[in-house]
This record gives structure tokens, C-alpha cells and sequence, in this order.
């Protein structure tokens, strides 16, 4: 019989083995099996550091942990505070998880119910917050008689809260919540909170409370939509400017995303620049039925570059969409950039990099921008699994979203299944992550242990810097030059073996217009200059896209008169 060391020491290493294998981790000058295990064993320690494979709960429990978050505080980054849907049936029972730590994420306590009086009213989908003060906030949905939006304060880091303060009294849907930490901020201080109204026109609504105040401002109404609104996040921007996202909708069930909306309010909310229409989606919205009949969306979620660094300001919306290029047909995680403070909106870039179109989903993207600048995306993933069963990934971008690398960061799998009771494929709709100056934490709810409960692990910067993917997809395609281009523009692509090789272009429909190289080449860097007017080109947006053994990408390109 195999002792349970021995048992775990061969696990690991062959969980190891198997990371290596599917991340192509590059390893080299492997002469003997002795050498080869103590690259093993370095491995080893690389990814307990990094926390690529190490997962843990932050809070064992036998209740139900479902749509998971995740805060830190600005004046000590030690201190994270995150929260979810706690529920169990029998006993009914339905709270907001308060989940604290003190020493940057490796351990946590709490409890999986908020205290704040009245607790049998509770209703769940918590927003969360860590104001300026190291105030702990949280926003949530009341039950009969106290239908609507409430919060509660905590003044000793999650540990006891106030009595509920009341928000809204509309019938409504979960609040985004984000707090000013920027000292420079005239607003300075301020948490904001924003939710869609479920009474026709469907709106975005917002509210505010200010530092040391517990009374929250009227509720406002922020859009008069053409369709419904559905969804929706908010974020701060470096100099106090508050951003909010939402989905179009289609006005019947199962109300489709059909476009994001994207408002700005640079006077602590008296007053908004509203964009309806900001740019098309296709959503992911819907059941599926290889995993469990879950119920998905392609509801968006958005954040703000703070640094000092030249995206400063830039604003990142994701949303998971398919059938609408650069999206496939199957889902896709899909990102649009505003370089402008949110007055214009690039085309959507595909942030996953697995091959186009190889039936594999990714669904529930989380965006975070950290102190660095970088773009950090978390989602699901069945790329390395089968399609019953998903994983969690991280895309992370340096460049403002126009390349990216990716990492696994479950060290298992699960089935995903509905929780009965909660309507139609209920399984939780959102993940999120945060980061500290070392390291980025995400979170996410997993059932692989009986019921869904939330899980993590730690990122260090270092290491996912350190680690070298041998080919990514994202260093295949440049972008195009001039882009947008007038009449002749370059494309510049790198070959890493020998390929059969083929570059297309292809308009908004998806159909191909042309393909430009269809032909082997050997490894190395290529360019090739276009004409408008060769290919019959008219002014418009085109894609164009490169293919070859495993490796595909799709870009956008504008064309001028």
C-alpha cells in the first residue's frame, strides 16, 4: 500500500506534469531523470508560490456560497473583505456572506451571514465596499416587508454592523457598489451605488453616501433606455469620475443582450453624459445543457486604469458573447476599450486565446485593472477539461488589452450543476478578483466539494511575469499599421514551426472577402501591405485573422474614406 505522503507526493507531481504539458511551460537542458525531477520538484515550489495551482476555500461551510466578491481596503491592503449569496433550503435561510482578512488573503473568518439587524429579512446579492476610513459597506436586496435596496456599516472590519439604512424602495435588481479613494477627488470618499429598476423603462438608478455619513442620497435616475436595462457595474476613475456600464436588452424573455451602455458622471453623480448605445453585443444569454443546464449571461463588467501610467484613465468593459465577430460560435470573453474617458469605444477585442471556433466556453468574465496598469480578466474555462466540467483562467494584458497571456489558475476542475429552487439553471452569475502591490486574488464559486462555495488562490506578480508559456496565441498578430488606414496598411505576423499559414479578411457578417496568404512557412516574422482599393475595399470596419496548427487570432481594422 502507497502512504498517504507518497500517495500526495505522486499526485502532485503528476498534477505537475500535467500543467506542464497542457501551459507548455518551456523546459530545457533536461539530460537525466535526475535532473528532470528537480526541475519537477522547482516547479513544485514555483507554483505553490505563485499559487498558479494551490486552491483553497476561503470559508469551508455546508451553506450554499454563490455569486462571489471581492474588496480591499485602501489605507491597508492586508485588509480584503469578500461576500456572496448564502442560502440553504431546509432550514430556508438566505444572508450575505461576511468574509474578512487581515494578512493579505491567506486566511479568512467570518461568518455566512450578516448581522445587521433585521437578519431574517435578508435577502442576498450583496454589493460590497472599503471606504476611505476603512469603513466596510454593503448593499443588499430586503425581503417582504423590506422590499428593496439596503445597506449596513461596519466600523470594526466586518465584525458587527449597523441596522439596515434604506436606499431604494423599487423593485430592483443587485447594486454595483464602488467607493472614491482618491485623495485628489473633489468626491473624495463618496461610495456609489447603482442598480436597474424593474418598472418600465427598465433604468439605471443611483444613489451615494457620503464619509462618515450613513443616509444615502435619493435614488436617480441615470438612462431613459430604448430597451430594457439589465445588469450593470460601476468603477471610479483616477481623478473622481464615476463610470457605469449596463446591457441593452431585448424587451421579451429570455431578454437577449443586444448592446452595452456605457454613462459618466464627473460631478459626484448630479449629472450624467449618457451613451445608450455605446457598441453591439451578442450575449451568451441562456441555458447550457452540457453543463448542467446552467444558466448564463453576457452581462458586462467594467474598470478604470487609476495608475500614473499612459492608459491613465483608459476605461475596460468585458462582456462573454458569441456569433458576433470577434467573437465565435461558441462563447467567447469580449473586451472594448475607451481611450477617451468613456466618449468612444474601440471594437471588441477577444481576450481568451484558445482556437477560434473549437467548441470550447468561456463564460462569467471579472475585469480588473491593477496598480501596474495591468488589464487582469478571470472567467471560466473548459479548454482543459470536458464540456461538462469547467476550470477558472486568467487573461492578463500589459499592452491596454491588444495582447494577451493567459494562465490556469484552478488546480481542478468541476461539474457545474443548478441549485434547484432559485429559478431556471441558477448556479450564481458573478466571479471577481482584486489585487495587493504583490499579488492579484481572485475568487470564484466552485461545487466541486457538494455545494458551491468560494474559492481562491493567490497570483504573485512575479511569477506570472517569470513563468514563460512557450507559444501564446497572443504574440502571433500584430495590429495592423496605419490602423485606422486610408488605403494601404501592414500586417505583421510571427510563425513560430512550420505551418500551412492563412491570413484572411472578413467584414461584419463574418463572411471571408478575401485570403490574402494561403500558403507553408517556415518560423519567423513576416509583414504583408494591403491595398484598399486592390482588395475592393469601401470605408468601414474589417477583420482579419490568421490561422495555422493551433494557433488562431482575429483583429480589427477601420478603413477611411
Amino acid at each position: 500500500m502507497i502512504s498517504s505522503i507518497k500517495y500526495k507526493f505522486l499526485s502532485d507531481l503528476f498534477k505537475i506534469i500535467d500543467r506542464i504539458w497542457v501551459n507548455h511551460i518551456s523546459i530545457k537542458f533536461i539530460t537525466t531523470p535526475l535532473v528532470f525531477i528537480t526541475i519537477l520538484l522547482s516547479n513544485v515550489l514555483i507554483s505553490q508560490t505563485s499559487g498558479l495551482s494551490h486552491n483553497y476555500r476561503i470559508y469551508p461551510s455546508d451553506i450554499t456560497q454563490t455569486e462571489v466578491f471581492i474588496t480591499i481596503s485602501p489605507i491597508n491592503e492586508n485588509i480584503l473583505f469578500s461576500s456572496c449569496n448564502t442560502l440553504s433550503f431546509i432550514p430556508f435561510f438566505v444572508s450575505e456572506g461576511i468574509y474578512t482578512s487581515t494578512d493579505g488573503g491567506s486566511n479568512w473568518s467570518g461568518s455566512d451571514s450578516c448581522s445587521g439587524n433585521p437578519i431574517d429579512f435578508h435577502g442576498g446579492d450583496p454589493g460590497i465596499a472599503i471606504d476611505k476610513d476603512q469603513r466596510f459597506i454593503i448593499t443588499r436586496l430586503g425581503r417582504s416587508p423590506f422590499l428593496g435596496l439596503y445597506s449596513h456599516f461596519s466600523y470594526d472590519n466586518g465584525q458587527t454592523w449597523t441596522t439596515q439604512t434604506a436606499i431604494s424602495n423599487d423593485d430592483l435588481e443587485r447594486a454595483s457598489v464602488s467607493t472614491d479613494t482618491k485623495n485628489n477627488s473633489s468626491y473624495y470618499g463618496r461610495t456609489y451605488a447603482s442598480w436597474v429598476k424593474f418598472a418600465p423603462p427598465y433604468p439605471v438608478m443611483f444613489s451615494f453616501v457620503g464619509s462618515g455619513s450613513e443616509s444615502w442620497s435619493s435614488p436617480q435616475q441615470i438612462n431613459n433606455p430604448p430597451n430594457r436595462s439589465a445588469g450593470g457595474d460601476n468603477a471610479i476613475g483616477p481623478d473622481g469620475t464615476i463610470h457605469t456600464c449596463w446591457a441593452g436588452v431585448t424587451n421579451t424573455s429570455p431578454f437577449k443582450e443586444i448592446y452595452v451602455g456605457t454613462a459618466y458622471s464627473e460631478n459626484g453623480g448630479d449629472s450624467w453624459s449618457v451613451t445608450e448605445n455605446a457598441f453591439e453585443v451578442n450575449g451568451i444569454t441562456g441555458l447550457l445543457p452540457y453543463k448542467g443546464n446552467i444558466r448564463v449571461n453576457g452581462l458586462p463588467g467594467i474598470d478604470v486604469d487609476k495608475t500614473d501610467g499612459e492608459r491613465r484613465g483608459w476605461v475596460y468593459v468585458v462582456t462573454g458573447q458569441k456569433d458576433l465577430l470577434p467573437a465565435g460560435t461558441d462563447p467567447d470573453i469580449i473586451l472594448n476599450v475607451s481611450t477617451d474617458g468613456g466618449l468612444t469605444w474601440s471594437n471588441g477585442i477577444r481576450v481568451n486565446q484558445d482556437p477560434f471556433n473549437n467548441g470550447k466556453t468561456q463564460y462569467f468574465p471579472s475585469v480588473h485593472v491593477d496598480r501596474y496598469g495591468g488589464v487582469n480578466i478571470i472567467f471560466y474555462d473548459d479548454r482543459n477539461t470536458t464540456s461538462d466540467s469547467t476550470g477558472v483562467f486568467l487573461a492578463r494584458s500589459l499592452d491596454g488589452g491588444q495582447t494577451w497571456k493567459e494562465w490556469p489558475i484552478s488546480d481542478h476542475n468541476f461539474k457545474p450543476e443548478a441549485i434547484g429552487g432559485l429559478g431556471q439553471g441558477y448556479q450564481g452569475d458573478n466571479i471577481d478578483l482584486t489585487s495587493t502591490s504583490e499579488k492579484l486574488i481572485p475568487v470564484w464559486m466552485d461545487n466541486s466539494t457538494g455545494n458551491y462555495q468560494i474559492w481562491t488562490t493567490q497570483i504573485n506578480f512575479s511569477e506570472i511575469n517569470f513563468i514563460d508559456i512557450e507559444v501564446s496565441s497572443s504574440e502571433i498578430l500584430n495590429q495592423n499599421f496605419p490602423n485606422p488606414f486610408t488605403d494601404g496598411t501592414t500586417i505583421r505576423y510571427e510563425v513560430f514551426e512550420n505551418s500551412h499559414v492563412s491570413l484572411t479578411i472578413s467584414n461584419n457578417f463574418g463572411y471571408t472577402i478575401k485570403t490574402i496568404i494561403n500558403e507553408m512557412k517556415k518560423p519567423g516574422k513576416y509583414s504583408i501591405t494591403i491595398s484598399a482599393n486592390d482588395l475592393g475595399l469601401n470605408s468601414g470596419t474589417y477583420y482579419y485573422s490568421i490561422n495555422y496548427s493551433d494557433y488562431h487570432q482575429t483583429k480589427t481594422m477601420v478603413l477611411i474614406d
